[in-house]
């Protein structure tokens, strides 16, 4: 007997959280946002097209008027804070990050101060106060300071930790960051969200990363969609 492909394991699994009245919460997060592309066109239609709310990670230094103008044809889209000119401070021997200990804490924390004034400004209702590190990383240090600027939420990769304000993290990137740097194979995410499934997860947050994804990765996320939107063992938040 040949073993069932990914998107069979996922439907299963959810018809699993259906019968045990345990429905999973998945939310989407979307990083890299600046300004209106086609590529963000194709996004917010197969987002509306489902009724999936919509997380944007924008990058405050270089956004302006443009992507608020776009985003008021929308509906369901938040806007978050990430970081604020995604520049790698790391060494050629490091992991990317910006928001590290490789500059003055004053420094950086002034930076994301402005980068949460710019978009709360420009986005007004649709802004959340959540910061999203570029590359996912965010030192120890500055985690504690966020309360401070005003953010209730942060949102990196991988299980939630302990931190002082709420953690929001995603679980599933959709792109195949150390291969193709395409969108990852449908079976294999789809088996990956079952996998959360099975194991109890209550929410499953999906990362994508709209200006890189190509065939696979729009054609996931419609399978996704269409498979989870109107499932009673799935529901969508924002």
């Amino acid at each position: 007997m040949n073993e069932k492909n990914g998107v069979a394991n996922l439907l299963d699994a959810l018809n699993d959280r259906a019968a045990a009245a345990s429905p999973v919460n998945f939310w989407l997060r979307d990083d890299d946002a600046v300004e209106p592309t086609a590529h963000l066109d194709t996004l917010l239609a197969l987002t509306s097209q489902y009724a999936i709310p919509l997380t944007l990670a924008v990058i405050p230094a270089h956004t302006g008027p443009e992507l608020v103008e776009r985003l008021k044809l929308t509906k369901q889209v938040s806007v978050a804070v990430h970081g604020w000119s995604h520049t790698n401070y790391a060494g050629v021997d490091e992991k990317k990050q910006e928001l590290g200990n490789h500059r003055l804490l004053s420094d950086t924390l002034a930076e994301l101060e402005r980068g949460f004034t710019k978009l709360s400004e420009l986005h007004a209702s649709r802004f959340v106060p959540l910061l999203v590190p570029p590359w996912n990383r965010v030192s120890p240090e500055i985690v504690e300071q966020l309360g401070s600027l005003g953010f209730d939420g942060l949102s990196t990769f991988g299980d939630e930790q302990p931190t002082p304000i709420a953690s929001v993290n995603s679980q599933v990137d959709i792109i195949d960051w150390r291969g193709t740097r395409g969108g990852r194979s449908i079976d294999d995410l789809a088996d990956e969200i079952a996998g959360h499934l099975q194991r109890g997860r209550s929410s499953v947050g999906i990362l994508a990363h709209h200006l890189v994804h190509d065939l696979n990765a729009w054609q996931f996320l419609e399978q996704l969609f269409e498979s989870t939107s109107s499932h009673p063992g799935a529901s969508w938040t924002s």
